[in-house]
Protein backbone atom coordinates (compact mmCIF):
# COMPACT_ATOMS: atom_id res chain seq x y z
CA UNK A 1 0.00 0.00 0.00
CA UNK A 2 1.32 3.48 -0.70
CA UNK A 3 2.35 5.42 2.30
CA UNK A 4 1.11 8.43 0.52
CA UNK A 5 -2.30 7.62 0.05
CA UNK A 6 -5.29 8.49 2.61
CA UNK A 7 -7.01 5.28 2.89
CA UNK A 8 -11.50 6.23 3.42
CA UNK A 9 -13.78 3.89 3.04
CA UNK A 10 -16.98 5.39 1.48
CA UNK A 11 -20.96 3.79 2.54
CA UNK A 12 -23.83 4.39 0.39
CA UNK A 13 -27.55 3.44 1.12
CA UNK A 14 -29.54 4.59 -2.01
CA UNK A 15 -33.32 5.27 -2.13
CA UNK A 16 -33.98 1.84 -2.99
CA UNK A 17 -32.56 0.80 0.70
CA UNK A 18 -31.68 -2.36 0.15
CA UNK A 19 -28.73 -2.32 2.21
CA UNK A 20 -25.28 -0.68 2.66
CA UNK A 21 -22.67 -0.67 0.21
CA UNK A 22 -19.28 0.28 1.15
CA UNK A 23 -16.03 0.78 -1.36
CA UNK A 24 -12.46 1.16 1.08
CA UNK A 25 -10.47 3.21 -1.12
CA UNK A 26 -6.82 4.57 -1.86
CA UNK A 27 -7.26 8.53 -2.70
CA UNK A 28 -3.81 10.32 -3.90
CA UNK A 29 -4.23 14.39 -4.64
CA UNK A 30 -6.37 16.44 -3.70
CA UNK A 31 -9.59 18.69 -5.19
CA UNK A 32 -9.92 18.06 -8.85
CA UNK A 33 -6.88 16.16 -9.52
CA UNK A 34 -7.87 13.53 -6.84
CA UNK A 35 -6.97 9.78 -8.19
CA UNK A 36 -8.99 6.63 -6.40
CA UNK A 37 -7.95 3.23 -6.54
CA UNK A 38 -10.72 0.91 -5.02
CA UNK A 39 -9.64 -1.44 -2.56
CA UNK A 40 -12.48 -3.93 -1.71
CA UNK A 41 -16.18 -3.28 -2.40
CA UNK A 42 -18.57 -4.78 0.13
CA UNK A 43 -22.40 -4.73 0.43
CA UNK A 44 -24.43 -5.38 3.91
CA UNK A 45 -28.05 -6.04 3.43
CA UNK A 46 -30.98 -4.13 5.80
CA UNK A 47 -32.36 -6.76 7.56
CA UNK A 48 -35.87 -7.29 6.67
CA UNK A 49 -38.06 -5.46 9.40
CA UNK A 50 -35.49 -2.28 9.23
CA UNK A 51 -36.21 -2.27 5.57
CA UNK A 52 -39.99 -2.00 6.38
CA UNK A 53 -39.69 0.44 8.43
CA UNK A 54 -37.70 2.67 6.54
CA UNK A 55 -40.55 2.18 3.26
CA UNK A 56 -43.24 2.70 6.04
CA UNK A 57 -42.28 5.74 7.39
CA UNK A 58 -41.47 6.90 3.64
CA UNK A 59 -44.49 6.08 2.46
CA UNK A 60 -46.74 7.96 5.35
CA UNK A 61 -44.44 9.58 7.90
CA UNK A 62 -45.34 6.52 10.27
CA UNK A 63 -48.63 8.52 10.68
CA UNK A 64 -48.65 11.32 13.30
CA UNK A 65 -46.05 12.71 15.61
CA UNK A 66 -45.83 10.89 19.21
CA UNK A 67 -44.03 9.73 21.48
CA UNK A 68 -43.86 6.23 19.83
CA UNK A 69 -43.08 7.70 16.60
CA UNK A 70 -40.30 9.37 17.54
CA UNK A 71 -38.62 6.26 19.75
CA UNK A 72 -39.46 4.27 16.06
CA UNK A 73 -37.82 7.08 14.39
CA UNK A 74 -34.51 6.60 16.90
CA UNK A 75 -34.29 3.21 16.98
CA UNK A 76 -34.40 3.61 13.15
CA UNK A 77 -31.31 5.62 13.23
CA UNK A 78 -29.96 3.36 15.78
CA UNK A 79 -30.14 0.15 13.20
CA UNK A 80 -28.99 2.13 10.40
CA UNK A 81 -25.84 3.34 11.91
CA UNK A 82 -25.01 -0.32 13.64
CA UNK A 83 -25.59 -1.58 9.78
CA UNK A 84 -23.18 0.84 8.30
CA UNK A 85 -20.53 0.27 11.01
CA UNK A 86 -21.02 -3.63 9.95
CA UNK A 87 -20.71 -3.24 6.35
CA UNK A 88 -17.25 -1.04 7.32
CA UNK A 89 -15.85 -3.59 9.35
CA UNK A 90 -16.63 -6.40 7.50
CA UNK A 91 -14.67 -4.37 4.48
CA UNK A 92 -11.87 -3.71 6.68
CA UNK A 93 -11.91 -7.31 7.36
CA UNK A 94 -11.55 -8.20 3.35
CA UNK A 95 -9.21 -5.65 2.89
CA UNK A 96 -7.25 -7.16 6.27
CA UNK A 97 -7.04 -3.50 7.12
CA UNK A 98 -7.62 -1.95 11.12
CA UNK A 99 -9.82 1.20 11.41
CA UNK A 100 -6.59 2.99 12.59
CA UNK A 101 -5.52 3.18 8.73
CA UNK A 102 -8.46 5.40 7.82
CA UNK A 103 -8.65 8.73 7.58
CA UNK A 104 -12.52 8.78 7.84
CA UNK A 105 -15.81 6.83 7.22
CA UNK A 106 -17.60 8.98 4.80
CA UNK A 107 -21.19 7.94 5.04
CA UNK A 108 -23.99 9.42 3.10
CA UNK A 109 -27.09 8.03 5.76
CA UNK A 110 -30.65 6.91 4.87
CA UNK A 111 -32.60 9.53 3.18
CA UNK A 112 -36.23 9.31 4.62
CA UNK A 113 -36.94 12.43 2.92
CA UNK A 114 -36.19 14.99 0.44
CA UNK A 115 -37.97 18.07 -1.15
CA UNK A 116 -35.55 21.24 -1.21
CA UNK A 117 -34.53 23.25 0.94
CA UNK A 118 -35.64 20.23 3.50
CA UNK A 119 -33.64 17.33 3.25
CA UNK A 120 -33.12 13.89 5.90
CA UNK A 121 -30.11 11.65 5.80
CA UNK A 122 -30.94 9.45 8.86
CA UNK A 123 -27.38 8.23 10.51
CA UNK A 124 -25.90 8.43 14.06
CA UNK A 125 -22.04 9.66 13.20
CA UNK A 126 -20.99 9.79 16.83
CA UNK A 127 -22.15 5.86 16.81
CA UNK A 128 -20.65 4.81 13.55
CA UNK A 129 -17.56 6.62 14.63
CA UNK A 130 -17.46 4.80 17.81
CA UNK A 131 -18.55 1.48 16.26
CA UNK A 132 -15.58 1.48 13.51
CA UNK A 133 -13.46 3.74 15.61
CA UNK A 134 -12.65 6.45 13.43
CA UNK A 135 -13.80 9.47 12.15
CA UNK A 136 -16.99 9.91 10.25
CA UNK A 137 -17.59 12.64 7.70
CA UNK A 138 -21.56 12.37 7.27
CA UNK A 139 -24.37 15.40 6.42
CA UNK A 140 -23.09 15.86 2.75
CA UNK A 141 -26.39 17.75 1.54
CA UNK A 142 -27.31 20.37 4.22
CA UNK A 143 -24.29 22.79 2.85
CA UNK A 144 -25.81 22.74 -0.32
CA UNK A 145 -29.04 23.59 0.44
CA UNK A 146 -27.97 26.01 3.20
CA UNK A 147 -26.22 28.16 -0.10
CA UNK A 148 -29.31 27.81 -1.90
CA UNK A 149 -28.81 24.35 -3.98
CA UNK A 150 -31.03 21.35 -4.21
CA UNK A 151 -28.51 19.52 -2.12
CA UNK A 152 -28.13 17.05 -4.73
CA UNK A 153 -26.97 15.61 -6.70
CA UNK A 154 -23.62 15.52 -4.96
CA UNK A 155 -22.27 12.47 -7.11
CA UNK A 156 -20.98 14.82 -10.80
CA UNK A 157 -18.18 15.95 -8.13
CA UNK A 158 -17.08 12.25 -8.44
CA UNK A 159 -17.87 11.69 -11.77
CA UNK A 160 -15.78 14.88 -13.04
CA UNK A 161 -12.69 13.18 -11.50
CA UNK A 162 -12.79 9.46 -12.79
CA UNK A 163 -15.00 9.97 -16.01
CA UNK A 164 -14.02 13.11 -17.65
CA UNK A 165 -12.31 12.36 -21.42
CA UNK A 166 -10.56 14.78 -23.68
CA UNK A 167 -12.47 13.79 -27.26
CA UNK A 168 -15.67 12.14 -25.88
CA UNK A 169 -18.80 13.65 -24.50
CA UNK A 170 -19.92 11.36 -21.84
CA UNK A 171 -23.35 11.07 -20.00
CA UNK A 172 -22.73 9.08 -16.48
CA UNK A 173 -25.92 8.02 -15.82
CA UNK A 174 -26.95 5.99 -12.45
CA UNK A 175 -29.99 4.44 -11.98
CA UNK A 176 -31.28 3.37 -8.35
CA UNK A 177 -34.46 4.24 -6.64
CA UNK A 178 -33.82 7.27 -8.69
CA UNK A 179 -31.95 7.92 -11.40
CA UNK A 180 -29.51 10.45 -12.17
CA UNK A 181 -27.38 11.70 -14.80
CA UNK A 182 -23.97 13.92 -15.37
CA UNK A 183 -23.34 15.25 -18.63
CA UNK A 184 -19.44 15.39 -19.15
CA UNK A 185 -18.99 17.26 -22.69
CA UNK A 186 -14.95 16.60 -24.22
CA UNK A 187 -12.21 18.66 -22.03
CA UNK A 188 -15.23 19.92 -19.55
CA UNK A 189 -14.44 22.19 -17.09
CA UNK A 190 -16.00 21.43 -14.20
CA UNK A 191 -18.23 24.77 -13.99
CA UNK A 192 -19.55 23.32 -17.47
CA UNK A 193 -21.51 20.09 -16.05
CA UNK A 194 -25.01 19.14 -16.42
CA UNK A 195 -26.66 17.27 -13.79
CA UNK A 196 -29.75 16.62 -12.69
CA UNK A 197 -32.00 13.82 -11.51
CA UNK A 198 -34.23 12.70 -14.61
CA UNK A 199 -37.15 10.69 -12.47
CA UNK A 200 -37.65 6.94 -11.03
CA UNK A 201 -35.26 4.31 -11.68
CA UNK A 202 -35.92 1.27 -10.14
CA UNK A 203 -37.98 2.59 -7.22
CA UNK A 204 -41.66 2.49 -9.26
CA UNK A 205 -41.47 -0.78 -10.26
CA UNK A 206 -39.98 -1.95 -6.27
CA UNK A 207 -42.46 -0.13 -5.14
CA UNK A 208 -45.58 -2.01 -6.76
CA UNK A 209 -43.73 -5.91 -6.02
CA UNK A 210 -43.17 -5.08 -2.15
CA UNK A 211 -47.04 -3.71 -2.10
CA UNK A 212 -47.83 -7.15 -4.24
CA UNK A 213 -46.44 -9.34 -1.91
CA UNK A 214 -46.87 -7.17 1.54
CA UNK A 215 -43.01 -6.81 1.33
CA UNK A 216 -41.95 -10.63 0.83
CA UNK A 217 -39.98 -9.82 -2.38
CA UNK A 218 -38.04 -6.54 -2.66
CA UNK A 219 -37.80 -6.28 -6.41
CA UNK A 220 -38.17 -7.63 -9.88
CA UNK A 221 -35.25 -9.45 -10.43
CA UNK A 222 -33.16 -8.78 -13.66
CA UNK A 223 -37.09 -7.05 -14.78
CA UNK A 224 -38.07 -10.54 -15.30
CA UNK A 225 -41.11 -10.39 -14.91
CA UNK A 226 -41.51 -6.58 -16.67
CA UNK A 227 -39.98 -8.45 -19.94
CA UNK A 228 -43.50 -10.28 -19.43
CA UNK A 229 -45.55 -7.29 -20.19
CA UNK A 230 -46.95 -4.93 -22.41
CA UNK A 231 -46.37 -1.26 -22.02
CA UNK A 232 -49.54 0.91 -21.65
CA UNK A 233 -48.18 3.83 -23.14
CA UNK A 234 -51.84 5.75 -21.60
CA UNK A 235 -50.66 5.30 -18.20
CA UNK A 236 -47.03 6.03 -18.82
CA UNK A 237 -47.60 9.39 -20.84
CA UNK A 238 -50.13 10.00 -17.97
CA UNK A 239 -47.41 9.71 -15.40
CA UNK A 240 -44.91 11.42 -17.89
CA UNK A 241 -46.67 14.70 -17.64
CA UNK A 242 -46.02 15.17 -14.00
CA UNK A 243 -44.80 18.74 -13.24
CA UNK A 244 -41.85 17.19 -12.12
CA UNK A 245 -40.60 15.95 -15.89
CA UNK A 246 -41.51 19.53 -17.25
CA UNK A 247 -38.78 21.20 -15.24
CA UNK A 248 -35.71 22.26 -16.13
CA UNK A 249 -32.74 21.62 -14.10
CA UNK A 250 -31.34 22.21 -11.61
CA UNK A 251 -34.24 19.65 -10.13
CA UNK A 252 -33.95 16.87 -7.77
CA UNK A 253 -36.21 13.78 -6.74
CA UNK A 254 -37.60 11.99 -4.17
CA UNK A 255 -40.06 8.58 -3.95
CA UNK A 256 -42.81 9.97 -3.12
CA UNK A 257 -43.09 12.42 -5.77
CA UNK A 258 -42.24 9.94 -8.62
CA UNK A 259 -44.85 7.62 -6.47
CA UNK A 260 -47.53 10.43 -7.14
CA UNK A 261 -46.40 11.03 -10.95
CA UNK A 262 -47.28 6.93 -11.31
CA UNK A 263 -50.22 6.91 -9.47
CA UNK A 264 -51.15 10.24 -11.84
CA UNK A 265 -51.07 8.00 -14.61
CA UNK A 266 -52.61 4.86 -12.91
CA UNK A 267 -55.98 6.87 -12.66
CA UNK A 268 -56.56 7.95 -15.77
CA UNK A 269 -57.03 4.06 -16.45
CA UNK A 270 -60.77 2.53 -16.60
CA UNK A 271 -59.40 -1.32 -17.10
CA UNK A 272 -56.93 -3.32 -14.63
CA UNK A 273 -53.92 -4.21 -15.96
CA UNK A 274 -51.96 -7.09 -14.82
CA UNK A 275 -48.58 -6.91 -13.03
CA UNK A 276 -46.76 -7.75 -15.66
CA UNK A 277 -47.94 -4.80 -17.86
CA UNK A 278 -47.48 -2.64 -14.89
CA UNK A 279 -43.86 -3.41 -14.13
CA UNK A 280 -43.68 -3.11 -17.68
CA UNK A 281 -44.98 0.14 -18.41
CA UNK A 282 -42.89 1.35 -14.70
CA UNK A 283 -39.59 0.40 -16.61
CA UNK A 284 -40.78 2.01 -19.81
CA UNK A 285 -41.05 5.50 -18.07
CA UNK A 286 -37.80 5.03 -16.08
CA UNK A 287 -36.33 4.88 -19.61
CA UNK A 288 -37.94 7.29 -21.55
CA UNK A 289 -37.80 9.83 -18.35
CA UNK A 290 -33.89 9.34 -19.04
CA UNK A 291 -34.08 9.44 -22.86
CA UNK A 292 -35.82 12.77 -22.73
CA UNK A 293 -33.20 13.83 -20.69
CA UNK A 294 -30.33 12.86 -22.54
CA UNK A 295 -32.01 14.54 -25.86
CA UNK A 296 -32.12 17.59 -23.67
CA UNK A 297 -28.03 17.77 -23.74
CA UNK A 298 -25.52 18.73 -26.40
CA UNK A 299 -23.86 16.11 -28.41
CA UNK A 300 -23.51 12.42 -26.53
CA UNK A 301 -20.94 10.30 -27.75
CA UNK A 302 -21.19 7.64 -25.06
CA UNK A 303 -23.71 6.06 -22.29
CA UNK A 304 -22.21 5.05 -19.07
CA UNK A 305 -24.24 3.47 -17.07
CA UNK A 306 -24.34 2.34 -13.46
CA UNK A 307 -26.30 0.92 -10.46
CA UNK A 308 -28.85 -1.59 -9.54
CA UNK A 309 -31.41 -0.45 -12.88
CA UNK A 310 -28.65 -1.87 -15.15
CA UNK A 311 -29.33 -5.61 -14.19
CA UNK A 312 -33.19 -4.87 -15.41
CA UNK A 313 -33.45 -6.26 -18.77
CA UNK A 314 -36.54 -4.24 -19.06
CA UNK A 315 -34.68 -0.91 -18.23
CA UNK A 316 -32.32 -1.57 -20.29
CA UNK A 317 -33.82 -2.37 -23.54
CA UNK A 318 -36.23 0.26 -23.69
CA UNK A 319 -33.00 2.49 -22.69
CA UNK A 320 -30.85 1.04 -25.28
CA UNK A 321 -33.46 1.00 -27.79
CA UNK A 322 -34.30 4.61 -27.46
CA UNK A 323 -30.40 5.95 -27.48
CA UNK A 324 -29.92 4.19 -31.24
CA UNK A 325 -26.22 4.56 -32.03
CA UNK A 326 -25.15 6.23 -29.56
CA UNK A 327 -22.72 3.67 -27.22
CA UNK A 328 -23.98 1.91 -24.14
CA UNK A 329 -20.94 1.08 -21.55
CA UNK A 330 -21.14 -0.03 -18.05
CA UNK A 331 -18.50 1.94 -15.67
CA UNK A 332 -17.16 -1.69 -14.90
CA UNK A 333 -15.34 -1.38 -17.94
CA UNK A 334 -14.09 1.90 -17.31
CA UNK A 335 -12.17 0.76 -14.20
CA UNK A 336 -15.17 1.15 -11.38
CA UNK A 337 -16.79 -1.82 -10.74
CA UNK A 338 -21.54 -0.42 -11.13
CA UNK A 339 -22.10 -1.35 -7.80
CA UNK A 340 -19.39 0.65 -5.99
CA UNK A 341 -19.69 3.33 -7.95
CA UNK A 342 -21.62 5.57 -5.46
CA UNK A 343 -19.98 4.48 -2.64
CA UNK A 344 -16.80 5.32 -4.08
CA UNK A 345 -18.17 8.83 -4.65
CA UNK A 346 -18.66 9.33 -1.31
CA UNK A 347 -14.66 8.31 -0.17
CA UNK A 348 -13.81 11.01 -2.65
CA UNK A 349 -16.37 13.39 -1.12
CA UNK A 350 -15.44 12.66 1.93
CA UNK A 351 -11.37 13.10 1.15
CA UNK A 352 -12.32 16.82 -0.14
CA UNK A 353 -14.82 17.77 3.53
CA UNK A 354 -11.20 16.65 5.22
CA UNK A 355 -9.11 19.07 2.97
CA UNK A 356 -11.62 21.67 3.32
CA UNK A 357 -12.09 21.58 -0.80
CA UNK A 358 -15.76 22.62 -1.85
CA UNK A 359 -17.38 19.77 -3.77
CA UNK A 360 -20.80 20.99 -4.82
CA UNK A 361 -21.09 21.73 -8.48
CA UNK A 362 -23.30 25.29 -8.34
CA UNK A 363 -24.29 24.38 -11.72
CA UNK A 364 -25.30 21.56 -11.42
CA UNK A 365 -27.41 22.04 -7.99
CA UNK A 366 -28.30 25.64 -8.07
CA UNK A 367 -26.25 26.71 -4.87
CA UNK A 368 -25.27 30.30 -5.32
CA UNK A 369 -21.79 29.41 -4.15
CA UNK A 370 -19.16 26.54 -3.97
CA UNK A 371 -19.10 25.06 -0.37
CA UNK A 372 -17.89 22.03 1.64
CA UNK A 373 -19.76 19.32 2.15
CA UNK A 374 -20.58 17.38 5.29
CA UNK A 375 -19.64 17.54 8.86
CA UNK A 376 -17.03 15.58 10.72
CA UNK A 377 -17.42 13.83 13.64
CA UNK A 378 -14.27 13.11 15.23
CA UNK A 379 -12.40 10.06 15.85
CA UNK A 380 -13.47 8.54 19.49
Amino acid sequence: MSTTSRYIAGGMSGTSADGVDVAIVAVDGRGYDMTARLLVHHHRPYNAELRRQIFAFRSDGAGSVSQDTLRALAEMGREISLTYAAAVNEALAAAHMESKSLAAVAAHGQTLFHDPPNTIQWLDPALLAAEVGCAVVSDFRRADLAAGGQGAPLVPFADFILFRDATKNRVLLNIGGIANLTYLPAGASIDSLIAFDTGPGNCLSDQFIRNETSGEVAFDAGGERAMKGRVDEALANAALSHPFFLKPPPKSTDLPEMMDAFLLGYKVKTIGLNTEDILATACFITARAILKAVESLGQVDEVVASGGGTENAAIMRNLERGLGDITVRRTDELGVPSQAKEAIAFALLGASTLDGVPSNVPSVTGAKRPVVLGSITPRP
